[in-house]
C-alpha cells in the first residue's frame, strides 16, 4: 500500500526505532510512548485491521505474538505487560494497517485513561 504510514516504515521510506525484523514482521518504539517499554509489531503483508484476518492470513498473528513474547523477555518486562489492537475508527485504530501495542515497564492500570 504506497500510502500506509506502517508500510512506508517497513520499506525505510519513513524512519523508525526498529527494534526487531524478520520476513513476516516488523517492530519498532512508539514515537508517543504511553509507558517505559512501549513498542508496536506489525504484520510486512498489509492487512487493514482485525477484521481482515482471514484462514489465509491469520498465522502472522502466532507468529507476532511469539515475536512480542521474545522482545518482551529481550525488554525486561519479566512483571508483566499489555498488549493492544485496536480496530476500527471507534476502536481507536488511527493507522489502518494491522498493528499490536505492547506497553510495560510499569504497573498498568484497568480501564486505560
Amino acid at each position: 500500500m504506497s500510502d500506509c504510514l506502517f508500510c512506508k516504515i517497513i520499506t525505510g521510506e519513513i524512519p523508525s526505532n526498529k527494534i526487531y525484523e524478520d520476513d513476516q514482521c516488523y517492530a519498532f518504539y512508539d514515537i508517543q510512548p504511553q509507558a517505559p517499554v512501549h513498542f508496536l509489531v506489525i504484520p510486512k503483508q498489509h492487512i487493514v485491521s482485525a477484521e481482515e484476518l482471514t484462514e489465509e492470513n491469520a498465522a502472522v498473528v502466532a507468529h507476532i505474538f511469539a515475536v512480542i513474547a521474545k522482545l518482551a523477555k529481550q525488554l525486561n518486562l519479566l512483571q508483566g505487560y499489555r498488549i493492544v489492537n485496536n480496530v476500527g475508527e471507534d476502536g481507536g485504530q488511527t493507522v489502518k494497517h494491522l498493528h499490536f501495542h505492547v506497553l510495560g515497564g510499569r504497573s498498568l492500570a484497568w480501564p486505560p485513561g
